[in-house]
């Protein structure tokens, strides 16, 4: 059962039952904060009994003994004392989750001789809420379970509440654009489709977001046939949404992030092995990350004009189904000839980046999409990977990756990889072939962008079906949110 975390900040707070959290370290494995739960004075013999020393993600939790106000103890170790990142005491928050999810009334007393600052303070809260997501929506509970869920307060004791507050509004905002983001990964596709992801797009308009969905008949005035031509086997219409956020100056250009909208993909005519194709629901996740971004810009009211769009299509094998072999005519006005079925997502992609570079004139412009399975083979689950034609902008990301541990790891582009997808029938083929998958798809791309700065994050490694941390336990991750709120705060807002 899911569990909602309302978080509060006090500068004091008695407890009265309930779970007290003090986080201790390896200089002082009890805290003083600790001690204050603890009268009787049986926590430095319950810390030696279970060999806790303050290390990092360590964790010791007894019960309170006769005379204390709280009925639960618990010490998380934050590890050696000194600088922590802000992911440091996200993790911390993740760690706290998982011994208060029986609890309805937690308080974490933060102490004062290594209280951490009011940011790090509210990333310790973000972590809590990231851990806390549990995708549940389709399970029937069961009436002899036991009863885990349901709404914790949480009480933060700091000495800067104020701070606090406004630090953690920002990530309240971060938080609900990865949920959103993973909400709409984890979504079946049968609940799911293109319709009905633009419909939840549509939604952010309630936030502020200025929100268009094309439909069929106005992709096909704008001659998108190269996304048009991924949606012809399904009974689904195909759709893309056009989200703008305006929160900076009128004159300014907006920064621009694309995703890659295939709310199922079956490979179409060259249909993929059935081994492992219920993941294909997630194939969207990088249009779920733009959407989940979106959201975010506009609940933390950031100081940018962003756009983002996505491209929604879902890929089946019917008779009406392209065909390998066949050749389409992209937006753009180049020839496209279809080698493989199964490599759709840069066709949606293609079509999606030349009208958002002709139409808003994008200051860069980043896109995002679970486009080859080639990159998981180069970086596994850990790092996304990442395509760019300008080096300050690769740069950002990348430091952008590091601070929020969404990282990424830039591969290359060259003209020998581009003359992998020459095509001798029309202007290219939509693959290169078994070797260097990932590259040649990011060289695809590159045709459409021009001299616009752009990066491509090739996320299909990281978006869904990532290794579990201590932020997340849901298969849909929400990859590539907290990395482009990051990069644009750093990069245009500070």
């Amino acid at each position: 059962m899911s569990v909602e975390i309302d978080i509060s900040f006090a500068k004091s707070t008695k407890i009265s039952g309930g779970l007290a959290v003090a986080v201790g370290s390896e200089a002082s494995p009890v805290p003083e904060a600790a001690r204050a739960f603890d009268p009787a004075g049986v926590l430095d013999k319950a810390v030696s009994v279970a060999g806790f020393k303050g290390k990092a993600y360590a964790t010791v939790d007894i019960l309170a003994p006769k005379d204390s106000p709280a009925d639960r103890i618990a010490i998380v170790g934050a590890g050696t004392p000194g600088d922590r990142t802000s992911f440091d005491w996200m993790r911390l928050g993740g760690k706290i989750f998982t011994l208060i999810r029986s609890a309805k009334k937690v308080v974490i007393d933060l102490g004062e001789d290594e209280q951490p600052d009011a940011e790090h303070a509210a990333d310790l809260a973000l972590g809590l809420i990231m851990r806390a997501y549990d995708f549940d929506t389709y399970k029937t509970p069961k009436e002899d379970a036991e009863e885990t869920g349901g709404k914790v307060k949480v009480t933060i004791v700091h000495s800067d509440v104020s701070g606090c507050k406004k630090a953690f509004a920002d990530r309240e905002a971060v938080a609900g654009g990865v949920s959103l983001a993973r909400d709409l990964v984890n979504e079946p596709a049968n609940v799911l489709g293109p319709v009905e992801f633009a419909a939840k797009a549509k939604e952010l308009e309630k936030l502020g977001v200025e929100v268009e969905i094309l439909t069929e008949k106005e992709l096909k005035k704008l001659k998108m046939d190269a996304l048009l031509g991924v949606a012809l086997g399904s009974a689904r219409p195909p759709r893309l949404a056009v989200m703008q956020w305006k929160g900076g100056k009128a004159k300014d250009k907006p920064l621009a992030f694309v995703g890659k909208g295939v709310v199922f993909d079956t490979g179409g005519i060259s249909i993929k092995p059935a081994a492992g194709m219920e993941d294909m629901k997630g194939d969207m996740g990088g249009a779920a990350a733009v959407t989940g971004l979106m959201h975010t810009l506009a609940a933390r009211k950031a100081k940018v004009n962003a756009v983002g769009i996505i491209g929604l299509v879902e890929n089946m094998p019917d008779g009406a189904s392209q065909r390998p072999g066949d050749i389409v005519r992209s937006m753009s006005g180049q020839t496209i000839e279809i080698i493989n079925t199964d490599a759709e997502g840069r066709l949606v992609l293609c079509d999606a980046l030349w009208y958002c570079r002709d139409r808003f004139d994008p200051k860069v412009m980043i896109n995002l999409a679970t486009l080859t399975g080639a990159v998981i083979v180069a970086l596994g689950n850990h790092h996304a990977g990442l395509f760019s034609n300008d080096d300050g902008l690769a740069a950002a990301l990348s430091n952008a990756g590091a601070i929020t541990e969404e990282k990424v790891w830039r591969l290359p582009l060259a003209p020998e990889y581009d003359k992998l997808i020459d095509s001798k029938f029309a202007d290219m083929k939509n693959t290169g072939g078994r070797w260097a998958g990932s590259i040649t798809a990011a060289q695809f791309l590159k045709r459409f962008v021009k001299d616009t700065p752009w990066a491509h994050l090739d996320v299909a490694g990281t978006a869904m079906g990532s290794p579990a941390t201590d932020v997340n336990r849901s298969w849909g991750s929400g990859f590539g949110v907290r990395l482009l709120d990051r990069y644009v705060r750093d990069t245009f807002e500070s």
